[in-house]
C-alpha cells in the first residue's frame, strides 16, 4: 500500500555539474555537511557547497554553488600501503577512541579482509583476515564485518576471529549488496529477490523485504529502505517490510545516505531524495484510512528525531484521530481504547452526537479538526441499527472514564451526556446514574426526562441535588396517576424516603397524603425513623398520636412501635393500646372471618400476658361484659386473684392445657414457694367438689400430679387427695416424689461435705501461712515505696514480699516480681 514517504529534488543542475562534456559521467559521490564531491570518470574531483531551503509552500529546493575542478591526486600516506582493493567501507561505529582516526575494512584480490585504522598522516593495520574466495562487497559495524564472496555471503568478527556462513546468492541474477542498518544489523540482497535482514550472530529477526530482481544500490533512512534498480527508486518499511512508494528514476548508478541525507545520481545528474515531514505521512496514512500503518510510523516517530514533547503531542493527537476513524468503521472497541489512549478530550467524541453536551457549554472542536463528519448521522447514514449501536458506545465509553483522569474539569458535560443516553436508552442506569453522586445540568435534566417520561428518576435527581419538594411533588404526581413512569417502585419508596427526611415541616405537609392513600404505609413515615434522629415538638409520640387519631390502624400500629419495638414504660401507651386491641375485638361480628377474629384476639392476649403497664381494672371492666374467658383469666392473673383466674380455665372454657400454661406464665422470675403455690390452686380447683360433678375432674387432676412441669409440696398435696382415691392411682406421683426427695437430700448431703472438706482446707492453708512469725519493725521499710511501716497493718505475699497495704494492688499478683498466685494462696493481710 503507497505512501508517499519522499520527493526527488535535484541537488545540481546537469549543466552546472558536467557542462556539456558528453564523455564524462560521475563515477561515485560523497557528502560531508554543505560539502558535496563528486568523483567523475576522467579523473576529476568536483566540489560542491549545497544548502537546502524550505520555500512558503514548504516544499524543500536545493542550491549549489562550484567550489573547485582539481586532478585526483591521492596524497602518500606513511605507515602501511594497501594493493589489490577489490572494495572498502568506513565503520560508522567503530571500536576505537581516538576521535581524530578512521577504521576501515578493505577487500583484496589475495582473499583477505584487511581492517585499517587511518589517521591524518598515517595507515596502520590493525587485523587481517583471511578467506576461502575473493571477497567482491563488506560492510562493517563494531568488531562485525559482513562479506560478499563471489556466491556467498559471510559474518566475520575480527575481534575473536569467528567467521559464519550465512546464505548463497546467484551472481548472475543478484548484485551482491550489503547496507549497515543498525547496531551489528545489515541488509543483504539474497535470492528470489528478498531483502534479508542479518544480525551479527546470523540470524535474522526481521522479516524480508520483497523487491525487484535487479537492485544494485540500497540505502536506509529508519524506517524506509530506498532500493534502485535500472528504472525505479523503491522505498519500503522496516516498520512492516510492506513497499510503500515508487519513484521512477532511468538509469540510476548511484545510491548512498550521508548523514541523514539520500542522494541518488545517474550519470550525468545528482539528486536529493528529501523525506515528507513525518507527521504528513502518518496524515496521508490516516486519510486512506489506513489506521495500524499511521499508528506503527507514529510510534516510531521519536526515532526520527523528534523531541520528547512533540512526540507525545504527535502521537496523541494521532490516536485521537485514529479513533475516530476506527469508529467510523464501528470497531467500538478499538475506538475505546484509542480514545483513552490518546488522551482524548471528552467533548469532542461528545460534540458529535447533536445536544448532548449541556446547553451551557461553549465547547469549539479542535483546530485543525480530528475528522471531517459534522454528526454522528453522517456515520451511520441513516441506519437506526448503527446509530443505537453508537450511542451504546458513548454511553459505555463515559461510564468507563466517569470518575477518572480523562473526565477531570468535564464531569458535567460527561454525566449530562450519559443522563440523555441513559434516559433514552436504558433506564436502569438512568436510576443509578441520577441517585449516586452526579453532576448533572438541571437546566437541561428536567425536559429530557419529562420528555421521555422517566419522572422517577427525576424526582431522584431533584433529591440528590437537594430540591426535596420539588423531589416529593414530582413522586407525589406519580402516585396520584398524573404521571406515569414504570420505573417508579410506588408509594412505599415515598414513605420510606418521608421517614428519612429531617425537615420535619416537610416531611407533615405529606402525611395526611400518605396516609389517606394506605395507613398501614403511612404510619411507617413515624415507625421507621432512625433512632439517631433529634426529637422535636413536631414528632414527640404524643403529638403523634393526637394527629393519627383519625386513622384507627395507623395510630394503632404507631403504638405498637412503641410498647413492642421502642420499649417505651408509659402506662397510658400500653392501656392506649391494649383498649385498641380490645376495641378492634369488639367491632368483630358473627360474619367476620374465623381467622381474622382469631388473629386480632391472639395480639390482645399477648398484650394483656406481655405487658404489665396497662390500667388492668379498665381493661377488666370491659372483657368482664364479654364472654372473652381467657383474657378475663389473664386480667385476674394480673390482679394476683389466681383463683378466679384458674376457675374460668377450667370450669368455662374447661382448657386444662391453658390453666397449666397459666401457672407457668404466671411463675416465671418468682420463687419456687410461688410456683408451687400457683399449682397448688390449679390442683384444689380439680378437687373442689363445690364445682360441677363431684369427681369429674380427677383425669387432668392426675395428669398435673405427673406433669415434669408442675412442682408441689409432697405434703400438701397429700392432705388435698380425698381419702377414696387408691395408691395405685397415685402410683406415679408417689414414686416421682419420693425420687425426687431422695435425690434432693443426697445432692444436700453432698454438697455439705464437700463445703465442709473446702473449709478445712482454707483452714489449713491459714494455719501454713501463719505458722512461721513476720517481723516488721523500724528497721524493715517496704518493698514497693521504701518507706518505714508505721501502721501494725501490712500485706505478706506467699515468696515473702511484704508491703503497705495501700501498695498491695492486687492480691494475687506480687508487685515486685510480677509473680501471679492463686487467689486461694493469695497475700495475707496481717
Amino acid at each position: 500500500m503507497s505512501v508517499k514517504a519522499f520527493e526527488l529534488v535535484p541537488a545540481i543542475e546537469r549543466l552546472k555539474l558536467l557542462g556539456e562534456k558528453a564523455r564524462t559521467s560521475i563515477e561515485c559521490i560523497e557528502c560531508c555537511g554543505k560539502n558535496l564531491y563528486i568523483g567523475t570518470s576522467d579523473c576529476f574531483v568536483i566540489h560542491f557547497l549545497i544548502e537546502e531551503k524550505t520555500l512558503a509552500n514548504g516544499k524543500i529546493t536545493y542550491t549549489s554553488e562550484k567550489q573547485s575542478h582539481k586532478y585526483l591526486a591521492v596524497p602518500i600516506l606513511s605507515g602501511a600501503k594497501i594493493k589489490g582493493v577489490t572494495a572498502f567501507c568506513v565503520n560508522s561505529n567503530p571500536r576505537s577512541s581516538n576521535p581524530f582516526s578512521l577504521e576501515i575494512a578493505v577487500t583484496t584480490r589475495r582473499r583477505q579482509v584487511q581492517v585499517y585504522n587511518v589517521t591524518e598522516d598515517k595507515v596502520v593495520l590493525i587485523k587481517e583476515i583471511n578467506i576461502s574466495d575473493i571477497p567482491v562487497n563488506l560492510s562493517s559495524d563494531g568488531y562485525c564485518i559482513c562479506i560478499a564472496m563471489t556466491n556467498q555471503y559471510m559474518m566475520a568478527n575480527y575481534n575473536t576471529g569467528e567467521m559464519t556462513d550465512l546464505f548463497p546468492y546467484d551472481a548472475d541474477t543478484t548484485s551482491p549488496v550489503i547496507k549497515r542498518v543498525g547496531k551489528e544489523e545489515f541488509l543483504l540482497a539474497g535470492p528470489s529477490a528478498l531483502g534479508m535482514f542479518v544480525t551479527s550472530a546470523g540470524i535474522s529477526q526481521r522479516p524480508p523485504l520483497k523487491w525487484s530482481e535487479n537492485i544494485h544500490g540500497v540505502s536506509y533512512l529508519f524506517p524506509y529502505v530506498v532500493a534502485m534498480d535500472e528504472e525505479f527508486l523503491t522505498v519500503h518499511s522496516v516498520l512492516d517490510q510492506q513497499q510503500k512508494q515508487t519513484i521512477p528514476f532511468q538509469s540510476g548508478k548511484i545510491l548512498g545516505d550521508f548523514e541523514g541525507r539520500i542522494l541518488v545520481a545517474s550519470r550525468k545528474e545528482v539528486y536529493a531524495l528529501v523525506p515528507l515531514p513525518v507527521e504528513k505521512q502518518i496524515q496521508a496514512l490516516l486519510s486512506d484510512q489506513r489506521v495500524e500503518e499511521a499508528l506503527t510510523l507514529a510510534r516510531n516517530a521519536k526515532k526520527l528525531g523528534l523531541a520528547k514533547e512533540k512526540f507525545h503531542k504527535l502521537y496523541q493527537r494521532i490516536q485521537q484521530q485514529a479513533g475516530f476513524i476506527e469508529l467510523s468503521q464501528f470497531h467500538y472497541e478499538e475506538a475505546a481504547q484509542l480514545f483513552k489512549d490518546g488522551l482524548l478530550d471528552v467533548r469532542e467524541l461528545i460534540s458529535i452526537f447533536p445536544n448532548h453536551l449541556p446547553s451551557t457549554s461553549n465547547f469549539n472542536r479542535s483546530s485543525p479538526l480530528l475528522h471531517q463528519f459534522a454528526d454522528i448521522s453522517s456515520v451511520v447514514r441513516g441506519s437506526k441499527e448503527r446509530l443505537c449501536e453508537c450511542k451504546t458506545f458513548l454511553a459505555g465509553y463515559l461510564d468507563s472514564i466517569r470518575g477518572g483522569e480523562l473526565s477531570i474539569g468535564y464531569r458535567e458535560e460527561v454525566d449530562t451526556a450519559l443522563l440523555k443516553l441513559y434516559a433514552e436508552t436504558d433506564p436502569e442506569k438512568l436510576i443509578g446514574l441520577v441517585s449516586s453522586e452526579n453532576t448533572c445540568s438541571l437546566k437541561d435534566a428536567p425536559e429530557v426526562l419529562q420528555r421521555f417520561s422517566r419522572h422517577h428518576a427525576l424526582g431522584l435527581l431533584y433529591r440528590y441535588h437537594l430540591d426535596n419538594e420539588k423531589a416529593l411533588h414530582t413522586w407525589a404526581r406519580l402516585c396520584d396517576g398524573e404521571l406515569k413512569d414504570d420505573s417508579f417502585p410506588g408509594l412505599e419508596f415515598v414513605v420510606d424516603f418521608l421517614s428519612r427526611l429531617s425537615d420535619h415541616e416537610l416531611v407533615w405537609r405529606y402525611v395526611d397524603w400518605a396516609l389517606q392513600k394506605d395507613p398501614n404505609l403511612g404510619v411507617k413515615i413515624f415507625t421507621d425513623r432512625s433512632e439517631s434522629e433529634a426529637l422535636t415538638e413536631r414528632m414527640r409520640p404524643d403529638t403523634v398520636i393526637d394527629y393519627l387519631h383519625a386513622y384507627p390502624m395507623a395510630v394503632m400500629r404507631y403504638l405498637e412501635h412503641l410498647v413492642f419495638t421502642k420499649k417505651l414504660e408509659k402506662e397510658k401507651y400500653h392501656t392506649h393500646l391494649a383498649v385498641l386491641y380490645l376495641d378492634s375485638v369488639l367491632k368483630k361480628d358473627a360474619g367476620t372471618p374465623k381467622t381474622e377474629m382469631d388473629l386480632a384476639r391472639s395480639k390482645l392476649r399477648h398484650m394483656l400476658e406481655e405487658s404489665s403497664l396497662y390500667r388492668v381494672q379498665l381493661i377488666l371492666g370491659k372483657v368482664r361484659e364479654t364472654e372473652m374467658f381467657a383474657e378475663t383469666a389473664i386480667l385476674y392473673g394480673k390482679l394476683e386473684e389466681h383463683d378466679k383466674a384458674l376457675r374460668i380455665l377450667v370450669y368455662r372454657l374447661r382448657d386444662y392445657g391453658a390453666a397449666e400454661r397459666y401457672c407457668r406464665i404466671n411463675s416465671k422470675g418468682r420463687d419456687r414457694a410461688y410456683r408451687r403455690r400457683l399449682f397448688q390452686i390449679l390442683l384444689g380447683v380439680y378437687l373442689d367438689p363445690l364445682e360441677g360433678k363431684k369427681d369429674s375432674l380427677i383425669a387432668p387432676a392426675i395428669a398435673l400430679l405427673n406433669s415434669e412441669d408442675a412442682d408441689f409440696d409432697a405434703s400438701r398435696v397429700l392432705q388435698l387427695i380425698p381419702e377414696n382415691w387408691s395408691t395405685a392411682l397415685l402410683s406415679q406421683f408417689l414414686t416421682n416424689t419420693v425420687r425426687q426427695s431422695l435425690h434432693t437430700a443426697r445432692i444436700t448431703k453432698l454438697q455439705r461435705m464437700l463445703a465442709r472438706t473446702e473449709n478445712l482446707n482454707l483452714k489449713s492453708a491459714q494455719i501454713a501461712q501463719q505458722r512461721d512469725p513476720i517481723y516488721v519493725g523500724e528497721e524493715r521499710s517496704c518493698q514497693v515505696c521504701n518507706r518505714p511501716f508505721l501502721e501494725p497493718s501490712f500485706v505478706r505475699y506467699p515468696n515473702g514480699v511484704v508491703v503497705h497495704t495501700q501498695c498491695a494492688w492486687n492480691k494475687a499478683v506480687c508487685p515486685v516480681t510480677g509473680r501471679l498466685f492463686s487467689t486461694r494462696v493469695g497475700a495475707t493481710k496481717r
